[in-house]
């Protein structure tokens, strides 16, 4: 991070966010891309207003002072020179309280307009919604309006118009001040014209806008009875809001916001008729600054360092662009810098320009919201579900009525006794000292774990530029001549799903003409970590049976399992290929080096991006973009009240104005805007299997394991194709398909975005599949090879009533059901085998009549399907899936649920039996 980027992230970051965040609402209100610019320039200069009064207050103080000591320094100036001349002015200006240094305060105003300005050119100069965008006579907004054209020759017309409402206004303002002073703004007035001619139409408008309010407040400034106008306009003002907040029919979120916003107005007017009494010492006794930048240091630590290196410190390599690396710990920083920016230094400056009064109501707001900050992050939404590393939840947070007002309450009760101790200013100042402790320690915590994943970071990352160095990625051998058997594990795909996929797409059946398919398949638990030991490597791996061996890590014995296919294998003389071992190494991103022992098995990593288009320097730019700027939103999110947190969170958006920094966001089932690239970079890996599969006329037989996430990374995809777009509208062929859903009498909910976008993965992975197998086919390698098509484990998606058993969350039988299909050698229709199986039957099947007597190579034990027969089954429902968190010897207690009778899918053969 170079110094100019930290000076951004400092001090200009802030106030983007601020436009952002305005922006959005605005444009979610008026949807009108014109009138939400308006909007947004009117609340920022109504917001801004009491800042700039005072700048303009200070400034004539100022020019007071100036005038008042002007006939003197004239004075010394004529009469003295040189150092002596110095010295007089120096003495003058103590005795008078007064340092040259002061004089910046005359331009403070301009100096503020700076930062601003610069925000407001990042935000709106670039923003990709102004493209194309119409306002009035204004045909795009993205580009210079050239709404005049004389002699052939474009003329930008707004630039010009904002210029003369800025000289009118600079007139207004500097009516009966020194010449130097007109000439600063009209200077400054010519310069942004230059620099504002050619810019977006949309910049323009917003500035105009600026001007225009300038104007207004220049005029009304040059009342006689101004208070008393503009607190009677306010009122006005707010009679109104509070009227509309009543009477149009709005969100309850919007007329909350409309209720405030009126009773904000109307109180100035209010106020005067309240009869006050006279103010006590202790009224009029400054609050001092030590509180209130002790409750601004403690939020910026809350926000920009520990809850930051909190989520990074569960999972540092997840946010790791492992293509172009970037320390994780740079994210933190620059987390730490937008917070520190809007907390220190903007808080900062709000308040050392503030009267007493209003700095007494600062401190006191900085004391409460510390409070409550620390509330709501530590003990109100601790388990909102799986969080991805671009900081959306896996399923949106929704909290019930309930929910928000026992958080209303607390946060009432805590806002009250804090109140109390307002008083106690030494109890205040312990307070602070003792919270600054706390996040400092916990963050330094954080901070150690995380540079302790450093050189296990730095290993992979080295290990996969070496590979593309050497010219080395992923090759899968299949032989025309010998035997080939290949496992394919699916993370999360849905076998409940395949007849209406099948139903919908016919083609399918042809392409997987041979495959068995196997509905009544139970999967021992409902994440990764839980289930893929025993996919891989049998009935001795599963979560009963590795927590019965206590005296291993469960890491060693999740390293086992997923060795013991390649291993046997490899020990037959196949040719073995192993592609991204789910966990292994128990790191996020495969540790490959626990086949290292074994240089038959060629073992890769395909899931990393190798196989998405898109240009390095372009990905990288946008996951570090994404990090520099949510973290800290989501910081604040995670420390806001419940009804505050779906306003930052927005579907996980974050309100950003460019869609290609966020993620996937549906507006309903059928449309959305974004990307996932977790999912493309799964998904590209089934693009590009005939690419990276070689057919040969060896006779020698092959086995490949391997593993792949698209159906893991839902998003919502281009109907009929199914096939990632940064914008989908599916609105013509889900109507014209909407019977789809319903198959033999059954319907399958889709009333919910999760439901629907994991039934598109589901289907993308398949119309991908499909493609290979016809790529097998042609080249003369699919009667010759077995292959099992197999999941680790289903979800909770509550598409089928009679699924769903018993009160808990992950009580469906959809979370335990996951897909499997066999196609066996000479296979050559498509047929459904109802009995039955789990996914622990995968080694068995792979090594049947391929090798005699399969023997567990680290154990011995033959492998086989025996324990299925068991008159009950027992399954771990727990949602506890992070392994840098499960990580003992046996897995954290959850819920175990046993399955009697053949039927797996019957919710009356389910039974809880309690944690363990």
């Amino acid at each position: 991070m170079t110094v100019t980027h930290a000076l951004y992230q400092l001090l200009i970051g802030p106030l983007v966010l601020i436009f952002e965040y305005v922006f959005a609402y605005a444009e979610s209100f008026f949807h009108s891309v014109g009138l939400s610019i308006l909007a947004m320039s009117l609340v920022m200069n109504v917001l801004l207003l009491p800042l700039y009064n005072r700048a303009d207050a200070i400034q004539d103080q100022e020019r007071a002072q100036q005038k008042k000591l002007s006939a003197w320094v004239t004075h010394i100036k004529k009469t003295f020179s040189g150092n002596e001349r110095f010295m007089m002015l120096q003495t003058y200006y103590r005795q008078n309280g007064y340092k040259p240094l002061y004089a910046l305060r005359g331009s403070l105003p301009l100096l503020l307009e700076v930062p601003f300005f610069i925000a407001a050119y990042r935000f709106l100069s670039t923003m990709p919604a102004l493209r194309e965008a119409s306002f009035g006579p204004i045909s795009d907004l993205g580009a210079p309006d050239g709404l005049l054209t004389l002699a052939g020759v474009s003329v930008n017309v707004l630039p010009i118009l904002m210029t003369a409402i800025n000289l009118i206004s600079g007139a207004i303002y500097t009516r009966g001040l020194p010449l130097k002073d007109k000439l600063q703004l009209y200077g400054m007035a010519l310069v942004f014209l230059v620099l504002l001619y050619d810019s977006p139409a949309g910049l323009v408008v917003y500035w105009t806008m600026n001007n225009l309010f300038s104007l207004l407040k220049n005029l009304f400034n040059r009342l006689p009875h101004k208070k008393t106008v503009g607190k009677w306009a306010l009122g006005l003002l707010g009679a109104v809001l509070l009227g509309l907040g009543c009477v149009v029919n709005l969100t309850w979120r919007r007329r909350i916001l409309v209720l405030v916003l009126g009773l904000g107005c109307l109180l100035p007017a209010l106020l005067p008729l309240v009869r006050r009494s006279p103010r006590t010492v202790a009224e009029k006794e400054k609050p001092g600054y030590a509180l209130f930048f002790g409750g601004c240091l403690f939020l910026t630590l809350l926000t920009g360092l520990l809850i930051p290196s909190a989520v990074i410190a569960s999972s540092p390599m997840e946010f790791v662009y492992i293509k172009a690396y970037r320390s994780p710990l740079v994210h933190v920083l620059s987390t730490l810098l937008l917070s520190g920016g809007l907390f220190l230094a903007w808080f900062g400056l709000f308040y050392f320009l503030a009267g007493p009064g209003t700095k007494r109501v600062l401190t006191w707001l900085v004391w409460v919201g510390s409070g409550v900050a620390v509330v709501n992050y530590m003990f109100f939404g601790t388990k909102l579900g799986t969080l991805s590393s671009e900081l959306m939840y896996e399923i949106e947070p929704v909290f019930s009525a309930k929910e928000q007002l026992l958080n209303l309450g607390v946060i009432a009760a805590l806002v009250a006794a804090m109140s109390l101790l307002w008083k106690k200013k030494p109890l205040l100042r312990v307070a602070y000292i003792a919270l600054v402790i706390a996040a400092v320690g916990m963050s330094g915590a954080n901070l150690v774990k995380i540079h302790g994943a450093l050189p296990e970071i730095h290993q992979a990352v080295e290990a996969y530029r070496v590979e593309l160095e050497q010219g080395r990625s992923a090759r899968i051998p299949l032989s025309t001549k010998g035997k080939n058997v290949v496992v394919l594990m699916m993370d999360r795909a849905i076998g409940s799903y395949i007849p209406y996929l099948f139903a919908e797409k016919p083609e399918l059946e042809a392409q997987f003409a041979g495959f068995t398919y196997y509905p009544n398949t139970l999967s021992y638990g409902i994440s990764t970590n839980f289930c893929t030991p025993n996919l891989f490597g049998g009935y001795e791996y599963t979560p009963e049976e590795l927590n019965a061996r206590d005296q291993e890590s469960l890491a060693e014995k999740h390293n086992e399992a997923i060795r013991v296919m390649p291993v046997l294998f490899a020990d037959h003389d196949f040719d073995v290929t192993v592609c991204d071992p789910p966990y292994a190494g128990y790191e996020w991103i495969p540790d490959l080096s626990i086949y290292d022992d074994y240089p038959q098995i060629h073992a890769y990593n395909t899931e990393q991006g190798q196989f998405n288009d898109a240009p390095v320097e372009a990905q990288a730019s946008r996951m570090n973009r994404i990090w520099e700027r949510n973290f800290f939103l989501y910081s604040l999110m995670k420390s806001s009240p419940y009804v505050l947190q779906g306003a930052v969170y927005q579907h996980g958006t974050y309100f950003v104005s460019d869609r290609s920094l966020s993620s996937q966001v549906m507006t309903d089932l059928t449309h959305s805007e974004g990307t996932n690239e977790a999912f493309y970079n799964s998904y590209s890996v089934l693009k590009a299997l005939p690419e990276i599969t070689d057919i040969t006329d060896s006779d020698r037989n092959t086995f490949l394991m391997m593993e792949n996430g698209t159906t893991h990374e839902p998003m919502l995809l281009q109907e009929p194709d199914y096939v990632p777009a940064d914008y989908v509208d599916n609105t013509q062929y889900d109507k014209d398909h909407a019977d789809r859903f319903t198959l033999d009498g059954r319907t399958m909910r889709m009333e919910e975005p999760t439901q629907v976008i994991h039934y598109q993965t589901n289907m993308a992975a398949l119309l991908q599949l499909g493609q290979w197998l016809d790529y097998l086919r042609e080249n003369g390698v699919y009667d010759n090879t077995r292959i099992i098509i197999v999941a680790d484990h289903g979800k909770f998606l509550k598409q089928f009533d009679d699924y769903l058993f018993g009160t808990g969350n992950f009580e469906d039988i959809m979370c335990f059901n996951p897909l499997l299909m066999v196609k066996d050698f000479q296979s050559q229709t498509f047929t459904v085998d109802r009995r039955r199986m789990t996914t622990a039957d995968v080694p068995t099947l792979a090594t049947a009549d391929v090798i005699a007597q399969p023997r567990n190579p680290f154990t011995g034990k033959p492998i086989n399907s025996d324990a299925k027969d068991a008159a009950e089954l027992h399954v771990f429902g727990s949602f506890l899936f992070r392994i840098d968190e499960n990580n003992g010897n046996t897995f954290i207690p959850g819920p175990w649920y046993a399955v009697r009778g053949e039927d797996i899918l019957d919710r009356d053969n389910w039974a809880y039996l309690g944690e363990g």
